[in-house]
Order: C-alpha cells, then sequence, then structure tokens
C-alpha cells in the first residue's frame, strides 16, 4: 500500500516537473532564440549583416517553435504516463521538426528577390534581376514539394504512387493548360534571351512604357499615361521589341528648309557655322554629325542634319534639341536666310499678257 502511494507521488512529482520544463520552454523562446543570432552575429563578425537580417526574419519563428518542440520532448521523457519511444509520438515529433525549418525556408525563400540581390552583389554570382523572381519562387515551390514528400514517408505513406500519378495527371493538365504553359515558357525565353529587364523603356505593337515586373505567366508594363498593361509572355515571346534603355545615344535628324533666293554665299556660311556649333556642343556626340546641302524641293532648298546626343534621356534629349533649334535661328537670323514656307508662287510672261489682250480685243470687236 505504502509502496503503491509512493509511486503515485512519484508520478505526480514527474508530471509536474514536465509540465513546468515545458513552459519553462515556452516562455525562454523568445530569449533564447534572441541569444543565438547573437551568438551567430557575433561568430560571423558583422560580415553578413544584410543576409543577417532576412535570416533573422525567416527564422525567428521557427527556432522558436522549434526550442518548444525540445522542451516538448523532453516533457514527455519526464511525463510517465506517456512513453517517449512511441512510435507514434517520434514521427509527429520528426514531422514537427522537418515542417520547422520548411517554413523558415520558405519564408527565407519569399524574401530572397533581396537576399538573391545580395548574395550576387557579394560574391558576383551574376545572376540577371529579371531572374531573381523566377528563382525565388521556384525555390519555394522545390521547399513545399520536398517538405510533404518527406512528412509523407515519415507516415509511411509511399509517394512514388502518388510521383507517377503526377505524371499521367500532367499530361492531361499539359493540354487543358496550353496557354498557361505556352505563357510559361514564353517566360523562359524573356529570361534567356533578355531582351529586356525590369525598369526597361520598351516599345512592342501592344504596348509601350517601362517594365515594372515580369512573372511565370505575364510581364506588367506601366504606361506612360501611368496605366498598367499586362502582356502574356507568349504574346511577348513572338513580338518584335524594342528596349529603348539600351540605346547608348540618342538620334536626332530633320530637314531645314531655306527659300530659293537665298545666295551660295550664305548658304555655305550657315551650314559651316551649323555644323561647328554641333562639333563644339559637349552634349552632342562627336563621331557621327552630318551637315550637307541635300536636295531642291517644290518650295525651297533642304540642309539635311543627322547627329546623335550623348544622353538618353528624354528630357535631356529634348532640352539639346531644344539648344540646337535655337541655335539655328540664331545663325539663320545673323544671316539673314529665310526658312521656306509651303506657298506657290505665279508666274505670268507678258506672251501671256498679250495672247489675252488679243483675245479680249476680238471680243470688243
Amino acid at each position: 500500500m505504502l509502496w503503491d502511494i509512493l509511486q503515485a507521488y512519484e508520478k505526480i512529482i514527474h508530471s509536474s516537473i514536465s509540465i513546468i520544463v515545458l513552459l519553462t520552454f515556452f516562455f525562454l523562446r523568445k530569449r533564447a532564440t534572441r541569444y543565438l543570432f547573437a551568438l551567430l552575429l557575433k561568430i560571423s563578425n558583422h560580415t553578413l549583416n544584410g543576409i543577417f537580417v532576412q535570416l533573422r526574419a525567416s527564422f525567428e519563428r521557427p527556432i522558436q517553435g522549434l526550442i518548444v518542440i525540445m522542451g516538448l520532448y523532453i516533457a514527455v521523457v519526464l511525463f510517465p504516463y506517456v512513453h517517449h519511444t512511441n512510435a507514434f509520438f517520434l514521427q509527429v515529433i520528426r514531422s514537427a521538426i522537418i515542417f520547422i525549418f520548411g517554413w523558415g525556408l520558405f519564408h527565407l525563400s519569399s524574401s530572397s528577390s533581396l537576399l538573391f540581390t545580395k548574395l550576387n552583389e557579394k560574391f558576383q554570382f551574376n545572376i540577371d534581376s529579371i531572374l531573381i523572381p523566377f528563382l525565388s519562387k521556384a525555390v519555394r515551390l522545390i521547399i513545399v514539394a520536398i517538405c510533404f514528400s518527406i512528412i509523407a514517408q515519415e507516415f509511411g505513406y509511399d509517394v512514388n504512387g502518388f510521383v507517377a500519378g503526377l505524371g499521367i495527371g500532367g499530361l492531361a493538365f499539359a493540354l487543358a493548360a496550353k496557354d498557361a504553359l505556352a505563357n510559361f515558357f514564353g517566360g523562359i525565353i524573356i529570361i534567356t534571351e533578355k531582351p529586356f529587364t525590369i525598369d526597361d523603356w520598351i516599345l512592342t505593337p501592344s504596348v509601350e512604357g517601362t517594365v515594372e515586373d515580369i512573372s511565370f505567366r505575364s510581364t506588367k508594363i506601366r504606361t506612360f499615361a501611368q496605366a498598367l498593361v499586362t502582356v502574356p509572355n507568349a504574346t511577348l515571346a513572338n513580338e518584335s521589341i524594342t528596349n529603348w534603355s539600351k540605346m547608348e545615344k540618342r538620334q536626332i535628324t530633320f530637314n531645314l528648309r531655306v527659300t530659293y533666293d537665298t545666295p551660295r554665299d550664305r548658304m555655305e556660311n550657315v551650314i559651316a557655322q551649323i555644323r561647328k556649333k554641333l562639333l563644339a556642343n559637349e552634349a552632342i556626340h562627336k563621331e557621327t554629325i552630318f551637315v550637307h546641302f541635300d536636295q531642291y524641293q517644290e518650295n525651297g532648298l533642304d540642309i539635311f542634319l543627322y547627329f546623335f546626343t550623348n544622353t538618353t534621356d528624354w528630357g535631356a534629349y529634348l532640352q539639346v534639341r531644344e539648344e540646337v533649334n535655337l541655335m539655328i535661328l540664331d545663325i539663320l537670323e545673323k544671316e539673314q536666310v529665310t526658312i521656306a514656307l509651303p506657298t506657290r508662287k505665279l508666274f505670268v510672261t507678258n506672251e501671256a499678257d498679250n495672247f489675252l489682250k488679243r483675245v479680249r480685243g476680238g471680243e470688243e470687236g
């Protein structure tokens, strides 16, 4: 009888200790996590500050959950009514640990655009910025698939049949979602050929604007009217794309038409001064400057101008173009040369006047 009472007291004590252990781990999980990250930061000598912030934001809560699971396992070891070697209990513990690590990796890959960018800058992996969102989504999908497979195997499920079923169902899915697959492979083409990247100014038969986002299905383009246009990747992959952001210089070309009564010496002076001013302008690209008397037109003489600006910025380009136009006006005014207007002149000869007089004289007689 006494022995039974002692055993009952012992079980009560062990049960109380196990509950205290579990509560201790639960309430100290946040402080322990802070100390752990502080230790890791000290070990790394503060060399990975940006990446460390991402790791802490992604794994802080999962590590807290791992600490609680450790406390649960120790509490069950001390708990007299449940044996810690129970198969189902061990399966639950292992599955929980796998889930927690998968949770942390999933959160890390959710913010992996910044993480990949920092790794790319630090270790010079030469990953294109257009590829980073795809890598992020692909990594998240792989993490979910691996965690699901491992947890399923932990509970005795055969994932081989599931994978085989996915292969058969995948064929039917591919036939039903051929448009979605076309957009996906269109996105792959955009990534590999790199006709544009994020923040590029592009022109296609469908839309013109700045690229804001590239996903598996579509590309989002912000037009200059500030409208957001979503274009399927399959459409972009089959269209001609002009990437204005890849310009190294910007073209200016036009014809300056002066009147027919402009003397030759003044025409030569105007051409020479325009060419000289363009060569002296620091905003004009020096290698390609053409200023020539080009051709005779119906109402004037054409001077052909062809050159490039060093800047590709739209606002700066317009400023340079304005300066050139004002410079030409000053030269024309100085040389007293008039710009030709689209007018017609009618010349009547003396013979035509005499014929008209004879006709009128015949009518009077």
